[in-house]
């Protein structure tokens, strides 16, 4: 297989854009990416999005923003695998170019949220989990995270307090990120004020809609190096899966497809836990953080919260993450998330992100989660 590395990076704000269309919002992190790669050749595009059928009428993607970007002729397809959607058109990405089959693919994950009334982006977002066994007894997808957090605090012995950690540092990140969502600092009595959502998830653990698209054009790294800038290549990447219900799982307390994934993605890259600098996780909800910090290696089981409440997970800390905010602080456009952390993760490692900039950070790991841990996709970057 032969290597490969992100030329460029670009993002949009994550807000209400309610003056954007989803065509406009992907096009402009495609556009983005390309002026920072300096190269607008194209020759495959791979788009990450969860829910334009439902949200914006709208499927085809690929080819819809092959049209609007002016790269007609492009082989272009949409892949969903519902939150993980962006992490997973990433990875299609890579093998794209890794099979020599492709020189420049193009990569966006996009998604609009805030358009579409509350109940209804609630049924939409529901259809990430199992439509016979969950939805069909009318489990939202916060209630379903919201059960797993109840018997994580049940098995460890932890309180709901012991989670704030994680929310705060989020938002304390995101204040210095100009594309997030939120840039208001959170303290433990605001977090402890929260409206309740789903006993034990309040306001604060939970991520929120928004609307965006992030995008990356991947190549070979002869050709993404640039005089004056790091290099960033892609070192693993890894997918695996779980049972789609939460209640056929053996421990559902444990990401199973997380150990999985980031065990291969270790593997490819030839290092272990120990060598990452930061880890974009996948904190869609408090639980998740802490969930993912054990399944990859950081943390012993059940000890996740301790890494937070040590303070342990921010910029300055032993395995920062949210370091740009996170799904939390930063924002959860879900079908573009995988690709928003790839993103920043880049540019931790080109030595971009000012007052939250990683000391040294010279090994990245993302990860992105569909459903409630039913599909897991890890990537690792390296800088050279």
């Amino acid at each position: 297989m032969n290597p490969v590395a992100i030329a460029g990076i670009g993002q949009t704000p994550l807000r209400e854009n309610w003056g954007k269309s989803l065509k406009e919002l992907a096009g402009e992190a495609a556009f983005a990416a390309m002026y920072d790669a300096a190269d607008e050749r194209v020759d495959a595009i791979f788009v990450g999005n969860m829910l334009s059928g439902m949200s914006s009428g709208q499927a085809h993607l690929g080819t819809m923003l092959a049209d609007w970007i002016g790269k007609r002729g492009a082989e272009a397809v949409k892949v969903e695998s519902a939150c993980s959607s962006g992490g997973s058109a990433l990875r299609m990405g890579i093998l794209a170019v890794a099979s020599g089959e492709f020189e420049n693919v193009l990569v966006v994950g996009v998604e609009k949220m805030t358009e579409v009334k509350g109940p209804d982006i609630t049924a939409a977002l529901a259809t990430a989990a199992d439509a016979d066994w969950e939805v069909v007894h009318g489990v939202s997808f916060v209630a379903l995270n919201a059960l797993l957090m109840r018997r994580y605090m049940h098995e460890h012995g932890w309180q709901h307090d012991d989670f704030a950690p994680f929310s705060i540092n989020a938002h304390a990140n995101a204040i210095h990120n100009p594309f997030a969502r939120f840039h208001q600092p959170l303290t433990l009595e605001g977090y402890r004020k929260a409206p309740m959502v789903s006993s034990p998830i309040n306001l604060m653990d939970a991520s929120p809609t928004c609307d965006g698209a992030a995008a990356v054009l991947l190549t070979r790294p002869e050709r993404a190096r640039k005089p004056g800038r790091p290099t960033v290549r892609i070192l693993a990447s890894a997918t695996a899966t779980d049972t789609l219900a939460v209640h056929s799982r053996k421990d559902p307390t444990w990401l199973r497809a997380a150990e999985q994934s980031v065990k291969a993605a270790y593997a490819q890259a030839g290092i272990g836990p120990e060598d990452i600098d930061l880890f974009e996780a996948h904190d869609a909800f408090s639980i998740m953080a802490a969930l993912s910090l054990e399944a990859c290696g950081f943390a012993e089981r059940g000890q996740g919260p301790r890494l937070a409440l040590d303070g342990e997970i921010t910029p300055r800390g032993r395995i920062p993450i949210a370091t740009r905010g996170g799904l939390k602080g930063r924002g959860h456009p879900v079908g573009a998330t995988g690709v928003y952390q790839v993103v920043e993760a880049a540019q931790q490692l080109r030595g971009e992100c000012g007052e939250t900039q990683v000391e040294n950070a010279r090994l990245a790991l993302t990860q992105n989660i569909g459903g409630s841990g039913a599909t897991i996709v890890t990537h690792i970057l390296g800088v050279e």
